[in-house]
């Protein structure tokens, strides 16, 4: 399949330079830290004031039990004493209803002669020795906090008690009402910090989608310009591959494109000589014809070649696009394929049902040249080819199909591989025609695609292109 593409030398890309101006490197750290340390601290002082109400409340709530007692306490030091000198109970009910709950007793010279019906029968602290303190004792398996309050002078002692128990209840109760706004708090503050770390990470995820949209077209510098500081050597060691890659690209393709240039004019005139040597013997016409046909084969090689170096380095913002007559474009190639198809009785028909697209006309008609010619090779003598170019939605496709013997589903998948030809088809080609297609569509925004062909058979490429 020959590419008659005139050729060029393919200029060398030179990585992109960082601009030495512009946003400075911040740190991700720092702002990670102080956005989270800045949303706790909001949260923090937030909870910090509906706990303080809370506890205002529930502290009032303990004085106003503590108040309470103290009138209890004050009435049971003024009633009158029983038969025992000792005080019944001063409030009705049973001491567990009472959450302050504080008993009292009135020693004299070690002995209880007033007591709260609570208090046990003999004194909570037996041989205090200061005028006034705190003790913690155990009374009947229970544990109490008790105040003592001593008048040496008259050998009396005060003693007011409270259990231990009943502290845990006032600290439970508070509990009870911090536990709720303390979790939704806690969960407010995991959202908060998620949603920061999110936004703050962007950077991250606009660098990872801007390093996973590079293609062997697009080997541009990742730019410095905004990056946070951790992560400035990646991007700065990726750029270094980049550079290195875009260099051996660029070596390779110059390579393929000088080899193929310099190959065209000795092919050339090698081909001459033989026709001179097939004119001066015409007893070895048979050897030399099959000569021409392999110096044929090299020439069309080299050609696709040239294509391809040309192509490679493009990239589809690179493209000129100009309105593309359809008809005539696949006139134009059934005309220079009908000769060669009459000889084989190949029927070769073309249906345009589209007016036109907005491609580059040379690339264009190489590629339908190219998918005509390699039906017409691969296609047995009486076969039939059929060139359609149609509208189906937003898309312009043009399809070449015929019934020849087609390919299995395993090759159909690799027939765009670069080199890749069908064994068994006892056909000669370079394998780069329809790799030479498939990157023409793809500069042009489209694809290329196979399936079966006439009436089932055979095989049917197709090109897509976005419509006008």
């Amino acid at each position: 399949m020959a590419a008659n593409i005139v050729p060029e030398r393919v200029p060398e890309r030179v990585p992109e330079r960082q601009q030495p101006h512009g946003p400075q490197p911040w740190s991700l750290r720092r702002r990670l830290l102080a956005a989270i340390v800045a949303a706790s601290t909001v949260l923090w002082l937030a909870s910090l004031g509906i706990v303080t109400v809370i506890a205002w409340q529930e502290t009032n709530g303990v004085f106003d039990d503590a108040l309470e007692e103290s009138g209890y306490m004050l009435m049971a030091a003024t009633t009158d004493w029983d038969e025992r000198g000792l005080l019944a109970l001063a409030r009705p009910g049973s001491a567990q209803e009472r959450k302050v709950d504080m008993q009292y007793q009135l020693v004299v010279a070690g002995r209880v002669i007033q007591r709260t019906g609570g208090a046990p029968a003999r004194p909570f602290v037996a041989g205090f020795e200061d005028d006034d303190g705190f003790a913690d004792v155990e009374v009947d398996q229970r544990r109490w906090r008790v105040f003592v309050v001593r008048d040496r002078e008259r050998n009396v002692e005060v003693q007011v008690g409270q259990k231990n128990s009943k502290r845990f209840d006032i600290l439970e109760e508070l509990a009870e009402h911090l536990w709720l706004p303390v979790l939704g708090f806690l969960v407010l503050l995991a959202l908060v910090c998620w949603l920061l770390t999110g936004r703050v990470l962007q950077p991250l995820r606009r660098t990872a989608s801007a390093i996973a949209a590079k293609t062997p077209d697009d080997l541009a510098q990742v730019p410095l310009a905004g990056q946070p500081k951790e992560l400035l050597p990646i991007v700065q060691a990726l750029n270094g591959v980049l550079a290195r890659l875009d260099a051996a690209l660029q070596a390779e393709r110059r390579f393929t494109a000088d080899a193929a240039h310099e190959l065209r004019t000795p092919l050339a005139g090698l081909h001459m000589h033989v026709q001179l040597l097939q004119r001066q013997h015409p007893d070895l016409a048979g050897p030399f014809r099959k000569l021409r046909d392999d110096i044929g084969r090299v020439t069309a090689l080299v050609d696709s070649l040239l294509a391809l170096a040309r192509m490679d380095p493009l990239s589809r913002e690179q493209l000129v696009r100009v309105p593309v007559a359809l008809a005539p474009l696949l006139e134009r190639v059934r005309a220079t394929h009908a000769p060669p198809a009459a000889q084989r009785r190949i029927a070769l028909t073309v249906r345009c049902g589209l007016d036109g697209v907005e491609a580059d006309p040379h690339m264009l008609e190489i590629a339908v040249r190219n998918l005509v010619d390699n039906a017409l090779r691969y296609c047995p003598d009486g076969s039939r080819i059929e060139i359609e170019a149609m509208r189906v939605g937003d898309h312009a496709r043009i399809a070449v199909r015929d019934d020849g013997p087609g390919v299995d589903q395993v090759s159909m998948a690799r027939l765009a591989e670069r080199f890749f030809r069908v064994l068994g088809q006892g056909q000669g080609g370079s394998g780069l025609g329809l790799s030479i297609v498939r990157r023409i569509a793809e500069l042009h925004g489209g694809t290329l695609a196979f399936g079966p062909g006439l009436d089932g058979r055979g095989l049917e490429a197709t090109v897509t292109l976005p419509a006008p």
